[in-house]
């Protein structure tokens, strides 16, 4: 069995795939690694392209949604199919760097078992003006509600434990999430700074408009599962006095 594996969830990003499953090889070389790509419902040649990738790299998985669910279905999907004991994911474009995948992976496993989830945090980030300030004020009216400590909850680079992901609430948006809801089952999170890249090939599948309203309740609900999280009682049996 794996030791860590990576999840990559794609959606129509056929020509980004071999290069990066080519810089996900090279960056954990030497380790017990297992790549696993989740395409959610694309209707290019991700499909064929994964399966020929396959018969080269035997650690390479495809999983494969009917239709789209969106990025956080496809990481569930990814994390539930996993059979490493720790996952990092990356967004499938290419903007995210695999070569701070072992950095991750080592941090997490030398913060111990009380640390559930370490976020990478971009820093150089390439995007359009706008959309730089579309993420600051997202992140920012996110942390004042949640107080999850993180300044970029965008950021597809993370590594956390899969037997944590799996406690979580499984909704759409649950990936930008993360560090609240992994705070939330009393787990620690740490950060780690990572440098963004453009992206590979392609267009993005997302847009301000998509995600405004949406994101606006996945925040009020994340607000709402925190404020009503009930302490789990410590229970012990009591033994009968001896006579």
């Amino acid at each position: 069995m794996p030791d860590v594996t990576v999840v990559v969830p794609v959606r129509n990003e056929a020509g980004n795939i071999a290069p990066l499953v080519g810089e996900i090889a090279s960056a954990l070389a030497g380790r017990d690694f297992e790549i696993v790509y989740v395409n959610d419902g694309s209707t290019d040649g991700t499909e064929s392209e994964l399966k020929r990738l396959a018969t080269t790299h035997a650690n390479l998985r495809q999983i494969k949604h009917a239709q789209s669910c969106g990025q956080s279905a496809a990481v569930a999907s990814g994390v539930r199919a996993a059979r490493g004991g720790i996952v990092v994911t990356l967004d499938g474009d290419g903007q995210n760097d695999p070569a701070f995948l072992p950095k991750l992976v080592d941090k997490l496993k030398s913060a111990g078992a009380a640390t559930g989830l370490i976020a990478g945090q971009r820093v150089g980030r390439k995007a359009t003006g706008f959309k730089k300030f579309q993420s600051r004020v997202a992140n920012k009216v996110r942390g004042a509600i949640l107080r999850d400590g993180t300044r970029d909850s965008g950021c597809g680079l993370k590594a956390f434990r899969r037997d944590v992901f799996l406690r979580l609430p499984v909704f759409d948006g649950l990936h930008r999430f993360l560090p609240a809801l992994i705070r939330r089952e009393g787990f620690a999170v740490g950060y780690l700074d990572v440098v963004d890249r453009p992206r590979g090939s392609g267009v993005s599948n997302y847009g301000f408009f998509d995600r405004l309203w949406v994101g606006i309740l996945d925040l009020i609900g994340v607000w709402w599962l925190i404020r009503r999280r009930k302490r789990v009682p410590q229970v012990s049996e009591v033994s009968p006095d001896a006579h």
